[in-house]
Protein backbone atom coordinates (compact mmCIF):
# COMPACT_ATOMS: atom_id res chain seq x y z
CA UNK A 1 0.00 0.00 0.00
CA UNK A 2 2.74 2.39 1.05
CA UNK A 3 4.58 1.43 -2.48
CA UNK A 4 1.37 2.29 -4.30
CA UNK A 5 0.71 5.98 -2.50
CA UNK A 6 4.39 6.59 -3.72
CA UNK A 7 3.73 6.32 -6.91
CA UNK A 8 0.49 7.97 -6.93
CA UNK A 9 2.22 11.15 -5.56
CA UNK A 10 5.59 10.73 -7.65
CA UNK A 11 4.12 12.86 -10.67
CA UNK A 12 4.05 12.05 -14.16
CA UNK A 13 5.42 14.93 -15.48
CA UNK A 14 8.42 12.56 -16.93
CA UNK A 15 6.11 10.34 -18.68
CA UNK A 16 4.51 13.78 -20.73
CA UNK A 17 8.43 14.38 -21.48
CA UNK A 18 9.33 10.73 -22.73
CA UNK A 19 5.92 10.72 -24.92
CA UNK A 20 7.00 14.17 -26.27
CA UNK A 21 10.48 12.92 -27.25
CA UNK A 22 8.52 9.70 -28.97
CA UNK A 23 5.81 12.31 -30.60
CA UNK A 24 9.20 14.38 -31.98
CA UNK A 25 10.42 10.69 -33.63
CA UNK A 26 7.53 9.99 -35.12
CA UNK A 27 4.72 12.35 -37.20
CA UNK A 28 7.26 14.91 -37.91
CA UNK A 29 9.25 12.61 -39.86
CA UNK A 30 6.85 12.18 -42.59
CA UNK A 31 6.05 15.80 -42.68
CA UNK A 32 9.69 17.05 -42.66
CA UNK A 33 11.76 13.63 -43.83
CA UNK A 34 10.26 13.59 -47.54
CA UNK A 35 10.04 17.19 -48.56
CA UNK A 36 13.49 17.58 -47.18
CA UNK A 37 14.94 15.06 -49.66
CA UNK A 38 12.67 15.98 -51.95
CA UNK A 39 14.09 19.56 -52.46
CA UNK A 40 18.03 18.97 -51.27
CA UNK A 41 17.97 15.34 -53.34
CA UNK A 42 15.97 15.26 -55.74
CA UNK A 43 14.19 12.15 -54.98
CA UNK A 44 10.77 11.36 -56.90
CA UNK A 45 7.76 11.16 -55.02
CA UNK A 46 6.95 7.89 -56.32
CA UNK A 47 10.54 6.88 -55.51
CA UNK A 48 10.28 7.92 -52.10
CA UNK A 49 6.54 6.72 -51.66
CA UNK A 50 7.38 3.14 -52.70
CA UNK A 51 10.53 3.75 -50.47
CA UNK A 52 8.25 4.59 -47.51
CA UNK A 53 6.42 1.85 -47.74
CA UNK A 54 8.85 -0.98 -48.17
CA UNK A 55 10.54 0.40 -45.02
CA UNK A 56 6.89 -0.02 -42.99
CA UNK A 57 6.49 -3.90 -44.50
CA UNK A 58 9.71 -4.52 -42.14
CA UNK A 59 7.65 -3.48 -39.38
CA UNK A 60 4.86 -6.47 -40.45
CA UNK A 61 7.56 -8.82 -38.66
CA UNK A 62 9.27 -6.40 -36.22
CA UNK A 63 7.06 -4.60 -34.67
CA UNK A 64 5.13 -7.88 -32.79
CA UNK A 65 8.91 -9.32 -32.22
CA UNK A 66 9.42 -6.18 -30.21
CA UNK A 67 6.71 -5.98 -28.69
CA UNK A 68 7.59 -9.78 -27.06
CA UNK A 69 11.05 -8.91 -26.39
CA UNK A 70 10.31 -6.32 -25.04
CA UNK A 71 8.17 -8.20 -22.34
CA UNK A 72 10.65 -11.10 -22.34
CA UNK A 73 13.26 -8.66 -21.20
CA UNK A 74 11.31 -6.31 -18.93
CA UNK A 75 13.79 -7.03 -15.82
CA UNK A 76 16.26 -5.60 -17.84
CA UNK A 77 13.61 -3.07 -19.70
CA UNK A 78 15.80 -0.21 -18.57
CA UNK A 79 19.17 -0.85 -20.47
CA UNK A 80 17.45 -1.77 -23.95
CA UNK A 81 15.56 1.15 -23.60
CA UNK A 82 19.02 3.48 -23.01
CA UNK A 83 20.61 1.84 -25.84
CA UNK A 84 17.78 2.53 -27.96
CA UNK A 85 17.32 6.34 -27.06
CA UNK A 86 21.06 5.99 -28.64
CA UNK A 87 20.28 4.32 -31.74
CA UNK A 88 17.37 6.67 -32.27
CA UNK A 89 19.19 9.87 -31.52
CA UNK A 90 21.87 8.61 -33.73
CA UNK A 91 19.81 8.23 -36.64
CA UNK A 92 18.34 11.46 -36.35
CA UNK A 93 21.37 13.54 -36.95
CA UNK A 94 22.61 10.86 -39.39
CA UNK A 95 18.84 11.28 -41.49
CA UNK A 96 19.04 15.33 -41.14
CA UNK A 97 22.94 16.63 -40.15
CA UNK A 98 25.05 14.35 -42.63
CA UNK A 99 25.15 14.15 -45.99
CA UNK A 100 24.32 11.08 -47.93
CA UNK A 101 27.77 9.09 -48.39
CA UNK A 102 26.11 7.18 -51.10
CA UNK A 103 22.76 7.39 -52.85
CA UNK A 104 20.25 9.91 -51.48
CA UNK A 105 17.44 7.30 -51.77
CA UNK A 106 19.22 4.36 -49.73
CA UNK A 107 20.65 6.68 -46.74
CA UNK A 108 17.11 8.08 -46.25
CA UNK A 109 16.31 3.90 -45.65
CA UNK A 110 19.33 3.01 -44.01
CA UNK A 111 18.41 5.72 -40.99
CA UNK A 112 14.74 5.71 -41.12
CA UNK A 113 15.09 1.73 -40.84
CA UNK A 114 17.06 2.43 -37.42
CA UNK A 115 15.29 5.10 -36.31
CA UNK A 116 12.32 3.47 -36.68
CA UNK A 117 13.26 0.60 -35.13
CA UNK A 118 14.68 2.33 -31.83
CA UNK A 119 10.91 4.47 -32.25
CA UNK A 120 9.10 0.94 -32.26
CA UNK A 121 11.07 -0.33 -29.36
CA UNK A 122 10.70 2.63 -27.24
CA UNK A 123 6.98 3.55 -28.27
CA UNK A 124 5.98 -0.39 -27.40
CA UNK A 125 7.84 -0.56 -23.89
CA UNK A 126 7.25 2.92 -23.43
CA UNK A 127 2.75 2.02 -23.57
CA UNK A 128 3.30 -1.16 -21.63
CA UNK A 129 5.01 0.11 -18.69
CA UNK A 130 1.69 2.53 -18.97
CA UNK A 131 -0.51 -0.38 -18.49
CA UNK A 132 1.15 -1.28 -14.59
CA UNK A 133 1.05 2.50 -13.96
CA UNK A 134 -2.00 3.11 -14.72
CA UNK A 135 -2.75 0.28 -11.95
CA UNK A 136 -1.25 2.03 -9.59
CA UNK A 137 -3.17 5.31 -10.12
CA UNK A 138 -6.66 6.21 -8.59
CA UNK A 139 -10.01 6.38 -10.04
CA UNK A 140 -9.54 6.03 -13.83
CA UNK A 141 -6.06 5.80 -14.26
CA UNK A 142 -5.38 4.59 -18.38
CA UNK A 143 -7.81 7.65 -18.94
CA UNK A 144 -5.81 10.10 -16.46
CA UNK A 145 -2.37 8.81 -17.47
CA UNK A 146 -3.49 9.05 -21.43
CA UNK A 147 -4.29 12.99 -20.41
CA UNK A 148 -0.71 13.80 -19.19
CA UNK A 149 1.00 11.09 -21.45
CA UNK A 150 -0.49 11.78 -24.73
CA UNK A 151 -0.73 16.25 -24.07
CA UNK A 152 3.08 16.09 -23.52
CA UNK A 153 3.33 13.86 -26.82
CA UNK A 154 1.41 16.74 -28.41
CA UNK A 155 3.53 19.45 -26.99
CA UNK A 156 6.41 17.71 -28.47
CA UNK A 157 4.77 17.02 -31.90
CA UNK A 158 4.73 20.88 -31.97
CA UNK A 159 7.85 21.68 -31.18
CA UNK A 160 9.53 19.30 -33.68
CA UNK A 161 6.84 20.18 -36.35
CA UNK A 162 7.48 23.61 -36.29
CA UNK A 163 11.24 23.79 -35.18
CA UNK A 164 12.72 24.11 -38.66
CA UNK A 165 11.19 26.65 -39.78
CA UNK A 166 11.85 28.56 -36.62
CA UNK A 167 15.96 27.66 -36.46
CA UNK A 168 15.96 28.76 -39.92
CA UNK A 169 15.44 31.86 -38.86
CA UNK A 170 18.82 32.01 -36.53
CA UNK A 171 21.08 29.13 -38.73
CA UNK A 172 22.02 28.21 -41.90
CA UNK A 173 20.94 24.41 -41.79
CA UNK A 174 18.32 24.62 -39.61
CA UNK A 175 17.36 20.31 -39.57
CA UNK A 176 21.26 19.90 -38.54
CA UNK A 177 19.93 22.01 -35.10
CA UNK A 178 16.72 19.94 -35.24
CA UNK A 179 18.95 17.09 -35.07
CA UNK A 180 21.28 17.93 -32.47
CA UNK A 181 18.16 19.41 -29.96
CA UNK A 182 16.39 16.02 -30.19
CA UNK A 183 19.47 14.28 -29.30
CA UNK A 184 19.58 16.54 -26.31
CA UNK A 185 15.56 15.89 -25.70
CA UNK A 186 16.28 11.72 -25.45
CA UNK A 187 18.94 12.49 -23.21
CA UNK A 188 16.92 14.62 -20.94
CA UNK A 189 13.57 12.36 -21.31
CA UNK A 190 15.72 9.29 -20.78
CA UNK A 191 17.44 10.61 -17.23
CA UNK A 192 13.51 11.64 -16.41
CA UNK A 193 12.11 8.57 -16.67
CA UNK A 194 15.23 6.03 -15.02
CA UNK A 195 13.28 4.88 -12.17
CA UNK A 196 10.06 4.12 -13.88
CA UNK A 197 10.99 0.86 -16.19
CA UNK A 198 9.93 -1.98 -13.43
CA UNK A 199 7.93 -4.14 -16.20
CA UNK A 200 6.01 -7.61 -15.95
CA UNK A 201 8.12 -10.27 -17.57
CA UNK A 202 6.10 -12.55 -19.84
CA UNK A 203 6.22 -16.11 -19.87
CA UNK A 204 5.59 -16.40 -22.82
CA UNK A 205 8.42 -18.70 -24.76
CA UNK A 206 7.41 -17.60 -28.62
CA UNK A 207 6.21 -14.75 -30.12
CA UNK A 208 2.83 -16.48 -31.26
CA UNK A 209 2.04 -17.70 -27.48
CA UNK A 210 2.51 -13.70 -27.04
CA UNK A 211 0.15 -13.30 -29.66
CA UNK A 212 -2.62 -15.74 -29.03
CA UNK A 213 -4.49 -13.88 -26.12
CA UNK A 214 -4.71 -10.82 -27.63
CA UNK A 215 -5.74 -11.55 -31.26
CA UNK A 216 -8.37 -14.46 -29.85
CA UNK A 217 -10.37 -11.18 -28.21
CA UNK A 218 -12.77 -10.54 -30.43
CA UNK A 219 -12.90 -6.52 -28.46
CA UNK A 220 -9.18 -6.08 -28.93
CA UNK A 221 -9.38 -6.90 -32.51
CA UNK A 222 -12.09 -4.57 -33.35
CA UNK A 223 -9.94 -2.00 -31.31
CA UNK A 224 -6.68 -2.44 -33.43
CA UNK A 225 -9.20 -2.15 -36.80
CA UNK A 226 -10.58 0.92 -35.20
CA UNK A 227 -7.11 1.82 -34.81
CA UNK A 228 -6.06 1.32 -38.74
CA UNK A 229 -9.09 3.04 -39.97
CA UNK A 230 -9.02 5.95 -37.52
CA UNK A 231 -5.91 6.77 -38.03
CA UNK A 232 -5.53 6.89 -42.33
CA UNK A 233 -7.40 10.19 -42.24
CA UNK A 234 -4.16 11.86 -40.40
CA UNK A 235 -1.82 10.06 -41.89
CA UNK A 236 -3.05 11.07 -45.08
CA UNK A 237 -3.40 14.59 -44.23
CA UNK A 238 0.17 14.78 -42.44
CA UNK A 239 1.81 13.18 -45.52
CA UNK A 240 0.26 16.04 -47.76
CA UNK A 241 0.16 18.64 -45.30
CA UNK A 242 3.16 20.83 -46.88
CA UNK A 243 2.17 20.25 -50.60
CA UNK A 244 -1.47 21.19 -49.49
CA UNK A 245 0.05 24.66 -48.05
CA UNK A 246 2.41 25.22 -50.35
CA UNK A 247 0.71 24.61 -53.67
CA UNK A 248 -2.93 25.00 -53.29
CA UNK A 249 -3.07 27.80 -50.54
CA UNK A 250 0.14 29.37 -52.07
CA UNK A 251 1.47 30.20 -48.76
CA UNK A 252 4.28 28.40 -48.03
CA UNK A 253 5.72 30.67 -45.36
CA UNK A 254 2.61 29.99 -43.55
CA UNK A 255 3.48 26.22 -42.98
CA UNK A 256 5.33 26.21 -39.95
CA UNK A 257 2.74 28.27 -37.91
CA UNK A 258 0.10 26.51 -39.12
CA UNK A 259 1.53 22.88 -37.88
CA UNK A 260 2.33 24.69 -34.55
CA UNK A 261 -1.21 25.53 -34.08
CA UNK A 262 -2.47 22.35 -35.51
CA UNK A 263 -0.78 20.44 -32.62
CA UNK A 264 -1.10 23.32 -30.18
CA UNK A 265 -4.63 22.55 -30.70
CA UNK A 266 -4.33 18.80 -30.21
CA UNK A 267 -2.50 19.53 -26.69
CA UNK A 268 -4.80 21.42 -25.14
CA UNK A 269 -7.62 19.40 -26.18
CA UNK A 270 -6.39 16.18 -24.82
CA UNK A 271 -6.93 16.53 -21.78
CA UNK A 272 -10.22 17.59 -22.32
CA UNK A 273 -11.21 15.11 -24.27
CA UNK A 274 -9.98 12.62 -21.34
CA UNK A 275 -11.90 14.47 -18.89
CA UNK A 276 -15.15 14.34 -21.10
CA UNK A 277 -14.45 10.77 -21.56
CA UNK A 278 -14.50 10.28 -17.81
CA UNK A 279 -18.19 12.11 -17.45
CA UNK A 280 -19.87 10.47 -20.91
CA UNK A 281 -18.07 7.64 -21.75
CA UNK A 282 -15.12 6.65 -23.94
CA UNK A 283 -17.49 6.14 -26.93
CA UNK A 284 -19.78 9.13 -27.19
CA UNK A 285 -16.38 11.28 -27.09
CA UNK A 286 -14.81 9.14 -29.64
CA UNK A 287 -17.33 9.60 -32.00
CA UNK A 288 -17.74 13.73 -31.18
CA UNK A 289 -14.38 14.15 -31.71
CA UNK A 290 -14.32 12.23 -35.28
CA UNK A 291 -17.24 14.15 -36.26
CA UNK A 292 -15.60 17.23 -35.82
CA UNK A 293 -12.70 16.25 -37.92
CA UNK A 294 -14.94 14.98 -40.67
CA UNK A 295 -16.52 18.86 -40.10
CA UNK A 296 -12.77 20.39 -40.74
CA UNK A 297 -11.89 17.89 -43.54
CA UNK A 298 -14.75 18.97 -45.16
CA UNK A 299 -14.79 22.69 -45.08
CA UNK A 300 -10.74 22.31 -46.41
CA UNK A 301 -11.63 21.25 -49.48
CA UNK A 302 -13.24 24.81 -50.63
CA UNK A 303 -10.03 26.40 -50.42
CA UNK A 304 -8.02 27.80 -52.63
CA UNK A 305 -4.66 29.99 -53.29
CA UNK A 306 -5.06 33.17 -50.35
CA UNK A 307 -7.23 31.27 -48.09
CA UNK A 308 -4.60 30.63 -44.93
CA UNK A 309 -6.57 32.68 -42.61
CA UNK A 310 -9.69 30.13 -42.97
CA UNK A 311 -7.36 27.04 -43.30
CA UNK A 312 -5.79 27.89 -39.74
CA UNK A 313 -9.16 28.33 -38.38
CA UNK A 314 -9.58 24.45 -39.73
CA UNK A 315 -6.22 23.55 -38.39
CA UNK A 316 -7.58 24.32 -34.76
CA UNK A 317 -10.26 22.13 -35.26
CA UNK A 318 -8.59 19.64 -37.01
CA UNK A 319 -6.19 19.55 -34.27
CA UNK A 320 -8.44 19.60 -31.59
CA UNK A 321 -9.87 16.49 -33.20
CA UNK A 322 -6.59 15.37 -32.66
CA UNK A 323 -6.52 15.24 -29.37
CA UNK A 324 -9.51 12.79 -28.86
CA UNK A 325 -8.19 9.94 -31.18
CA UNK A 326 -4.53 10.12 -29.48
CA UNK A 327 -5.99 10.30 -25.95
CA UNK A 328 -8.90 8.09 -25.95
CA UNK A 329 -7.84 4.93 -28.28
CA UNK A 330 -4.77 4.38 -26.64
CA UNK A 331 -6.46 4.04 -23.44
CA UNK A 332 -9.24 2.23 -24.33
CA UNK A 333 -6.41 0.34 -25.70
CA UNK A 334 -4.67 -0.33 -22.44
CA UNK A 335 -7.54 -1.03 -19.97
CA UNK A 336 -8.82 -4.23 -22.34
CA UNK A 337 -5.16 -5.10 -22.50
CA UNK A 338 -4.93 -5.01 -18.42
CA UNK A 339 -7.71 -7.69 -18.64
CA UNK A 340 -6.29 -9.93 -21.58
CA UNK A 341 -2.68 -9.38 -21.44
CA UNK A 342 -1.10 -7.72 -18.47
CA UNK A 343 2.03 -7.43 -20.09
CA UNK A 344 1.14 -5.69 -22.63
CA UNK A 345 4.45 -5.68 -24.70
CA UNK A 346 2.93 -7.50 -27.57
CA UNK A 347 -0.05 -6.03 -27.89
CA UNK A 348 1.26 -2.47 -28.09
CA UNK A 349 3.75 -4.18 -30.79
CA UNK A 350 0.37 -4.74 -33.07
CA UNK A 351 -0.92 -1.23 -31.87
CA UNK A 352 2.92 0.63 -33.22
CA UNK A 353 2.51 -2.25 -36.32
CA UNK A 354 -1.18 -0.73 -37.06
CA UNK A 355 -0.39 3.02 -36.57
CA UNK A 356 2.73 3.06 -39.05
CA UNK A 357 1.04 0.93 -41.37
CA UNK A 358 -1.39 3.72 -41.64
CA UNK A 359 1.83 6.16 -42.92
CA UNK A 360 2.96 4.08 -45.06
CA UNK A 361 0.05 3.15 -46.81
CA UNK A 362 -0.82 7.32 -46.96
CA UNK A 363 2.45 7.56 -48.50
CA UNK A 364 2.15 4.80 -51.34
CA UNK A 365 -1.13 5.13 -52.06
CA UNK A 366 -0.93 9.27 -52.41
CA UNK A 367 2.62 10.63 -53.77
CA UNK A 368 2.35 8.22 -56.66
CA UNK A 369 -1.29 9.17 -57.60
CA UNK A 370 0.14 12.95 -57.66
CA UNK A 371 3.08 12.65 -59.69
CA UNK A 372 0.85 10.76 -61.96
CA UNK A 373 -1.15 13.66 -61.91
CA UNK A 374 1.58 15.55 -62.88
CA UNK A 375 1.76 17.22 -59.46
CA UNK A 376 5.41 18.93 -59.03
CA UNK A 377 6.67 20.23 -55.59
CA UNK A 378 7.69 23.80 -55.37
CA UNK A 379 6.46 24.61 -58.89
CA UNK A 380 3.04 25.19 -61.64
CA UNK A 381 0.90 22.65 -61.64
CA UNK A 382 -1.65 22.07 -63.46
CA UNK A 383 -5.64 22.69 -62.53
CA UNK A 384 -6.11 18.43 -62.54
CA UNK A 385 -3.19 18.37 -60.36
CA UNK A 386 -4.22 21.01 -57.75
CA UNK A 387 -7.68 18.68 -57.84
CA UNK A 388 -6.24 15.83 -56.86
CA UNK A 389 -4.31 17.49 -54.12
CA UNK A 390 -7.30 18.47 -52.88
CA UNK A 391 -9.58 15.16 -53.18
CA UNK A 392 -6.58 13.29 -51.69
CA UNK A 393 -6.41 16.02 -49.05
CA UNK A 394 -10.06 17.14 -47.84
CA UNK A 395 -12.16 14.36 -49.73
CA UNK A 396 -10.50 11.03 -48.74
CA UNK A 397 -10.35 11.42 -45.30
CA UNK A 398 -13.50 12.27 -44.81
CA UNK A 399 -15.12 9.10 -45.92
CA UNK A 400 -12.40 7.26 -43.65
CA UNK A 401 -13.74 9.28 -40.50
CA UNK A 402 -17.34 7.96 -41.37
CA UNK A 403 -16.37 4.32 -41.56
CA UNK A 404 -14.15 4.96 -38.31
CA UNK A 405 -17.42 6.18 -36.70
CA UNK A 406 -19.38 2.94 -38.03
CA UNK A 407 -16.86 0.91 -35.80
CA UNK A 408 -17.06 2.43 -33.01
CA UNK A 409 -20.66 2.59 -32.58
CA UNK A 410 -20.73 -1.52 -33.16
CA UNK A 411 -17.75 -2.39 -31.53
CA UNK A 412 -18.08 -3.27 -27.70
CA UNK A 413 -16.11 -1.23 -24.98
CA UNK A 414 -15.24 -1.78 -21.62
CA UNK A 415 -17.94 0.55 -20.17
CA UNK A 416 -20.09 -1.73 -22.22
CA UNK A 417 -19.64 -4.56 -19.64
CA UNK A 418 -20.27 -3.03 -16.46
Amino acid sequence: MAAKIQLRGAGLWPWALFSGLIAAAGLPIYIHAPKFYVDNYGIGLGALGAALFVLRLIDVVQDPLLGWLSDRQANRRGVMVAVALVLMAGAMIALFAVAPPFAPLLWFSVTLIVLFSAYSFLTISFYAEGVRKAGTLSGQGHLRLAGWREAGGLVGVSLAAVAPALLGQIMPDPFTGFAIGFAVLALAAGWAMRRDWIGMRSEATSPLASIGPILSDPITRRLLLIALVNAMPVAVTSTLFLFFVESRLDAPDAAGPLLLLFFLSAAIAAPLWSHLARRVGARRALVAGMSLAILAFLSAAGLGAGDAWPFALICMLSGAALGADLTLLPAVFSRRLAAVAPQAGMGFGLWNFVSKLTLALAAAGTLPLLERAGFVSGGENPPEALLWLTLLYAVLPCALKVAAIGLVLTARFEEDMR
